[in-house]
């Protein structure tokens, strides 16, 4: 029989292929890793177990991409929004889970935040991640329409109880829209109620009347949405023309100062003279009192001694005493022939007896 062609060429091209596998060497077995582990022969899962493995793999990813929990660190509270709905009730510090796409966490500060109402860039190396803005100052017109520029800083925080509804109102920059309209409306109130060159002066007032008037008008807005830690003013920067006038009052004030306390000390040297010559008076008027009252003492002394000796004397006594000068007479003219008599007129007894003879010897006898 006639032989297919295509048949004798399928034979010949399998007796090739058989004569080529002859020649190649048997394949030497795959050696085994040092570590003892044959990766050719791990057992591969089935389609089940494949397909939970993968499942899980999936959901890890997805944890990790969307990252459905919060850590809310103290000093801060969490605000769930739901489809765009705020929670009124805060998370508080710590751990919280929320619905991805369908719920977010807004994290707010509610630390002691500060504003500087300044003309330079103040803040330093800190800046807004620590809680402190810069505001420009507040220009403000004095009571005579003179531009003062005021710098003051404001402490506050955010109330927590109540930071749901204030950031639903007000939006992340309530700062902005609470604190600063507040502070320079009443800074422009108050100092407005000044002329200029008084600011300095009256420092102190002005501050406390801005710091009572900012609480006031912060209390007044709905759920107390901010507390107002302390207001302090830092600078009052007048135009140049108030500086001048007020260095020129102040100079003129210090020299009438200068002149007063002059005056002052002059007025306490005349006193203290006055002083020590009402003194030195009072002392010669007190020697001079003491000596008049001596002598009129020793006045009345010898008056009474007077009166004393006059109420004494009787007509005996008298009688007494003329006879006993007499004797004394008699005895003298006894002694001496030549000594006269002179009888006191209206007496009887003599006073005086002279010697004719011997003036020196002549004596008066005074009753």
């Amino acid at each position: 029989m006639p032989i297919d062609l295509n048949e004798h060429l399928r034979r010949k091209n399998q007796n090739n292929n058989d004569n080529k596998n002859d020649n190649i060497p048997p394949k030497k077995p795959p050696r085994k890793p040092k570590g003892g582990f044959d990766f050719n022969n791990v057992n591969m899962p089935n389609g089940k177990t494949f397909i939970s493995i993968v499942v899980v793999i999936l959901i890890v990813l997805v944890l990790l991409i969307a990252k459905p929990f919060m850590i809310i660190n103290s000093g801060e509270v969490g605000i769930k929004v739901t489809a765009g709905k705020y929670d009124n009730t805060p998370l508080q510090p710590g751990f919280h889970f929320f619905v991805p796409i369908i719920q977010n966490v807004i994290i707010v500060d509610t630390r002691v935040r500060t504003i500087n109402f300044s003309r330079t860039e103040d803040m330093g190396v800190v800046g807004k991640n620590q809680g402190i803005f810069r505001n420009d100052a507040i220009s403000v017109m004095d009571s005579r329409g003179l531009t003062v520029s005021i710098e003051l800083t404001v402490q506050y925080f955010l109330n927590a109880t109540t930071a749901p509804q204030t950031i639903a109102t007000y939006g992340l920059s309530w700062e902005q829209k609470i604190i600063n309209p507040v502070v320079r409306d009443v800074v422009r109130s108050v100092v407005g109620r000044y002329p200029a060159e008084e600011l300095p002066i009256k420092r102190n007032e002005i501050a406390d009347l801005i710091n009572k008037n900012i609480e006031a008008e912060i209390m007044k807005f709905t759920n107390q949405p901010v507390s107002l830690s302390s207001v302090q003013l830092r600078e009052i920067v007048l135009p140049q023309n108030i500086k001048e006038q007020i260095e020129k009052v102040q100079v003129a004030r210090q020299e009438a100062e200068r002149k007063r306390y002059e005056v002052e000390q002059a007025k306490m040297e005349a006193e203290k003279a006055v002083t020590l010559a009402k003194g030195e008076a009072d002392v010669n008027r007190t020697k001079a009192q003491g000596a008049a009252d001596a002598v009129t003492i020793e006045a009345k002394a010898q008056s009474q001694a007077n009166r004393l000796i006059s109420d004494s004397l009787s007509n005996r006594l008298l009688d007494l005493r003329q006879i006993e000068t007499q004797g004394k007479f008699n005895e003298a003219l006894r002694e001496n022939k030549d000594a006269q008599i002179f009888l006191t007129p209206g007496g009887a007894v003599p006073n005086i007896w002279v010697d004719s003879k011997n003036k020196q010897r002549s004596s008066a006898a005074l009753q």
